[in-house]
């Protein structure tokens, strides 16, 4: 999750920018754009918050929306706050 200092700061916002989605969550070309980086860039960002459990995914036909896993993101913040 934390491979280069960029990379980390993108997914910080990812998930910040997540906290108040729309109601059926977001797509990768919303975050996108709401962030100001390519869809590509916003779609790996995504895939890698997804593989580490931080986010959940539901599709509705050719689209993915993104939405936070609250219990897993307090989850890994308490093993940050307790040093591992």
């Amino acid at each position: 999750m934390l491979r280069t200092p960029a990379g980390r700061a993108t997914r910080l916002l990812v998930l910040e920018w997540l906290k108040a989605p729309a109601e059926h969550g977001a797509t990768a070309r919303s975050v996108a754009a709401a962030l100001g980086v390519p869809r590509r860039t916003a779609e790996a960002h995504l895939a890698l918050l997804t593989d580490l459990g931080l986010l959940r995914t539901r599709r509705a036909g050719r689209r993915t929306y993104y939405r936070r896993d609250e219990a897993r993101i307090a989850e890994v913040a308490r093993l940050f706050e307790t040093g591992w």
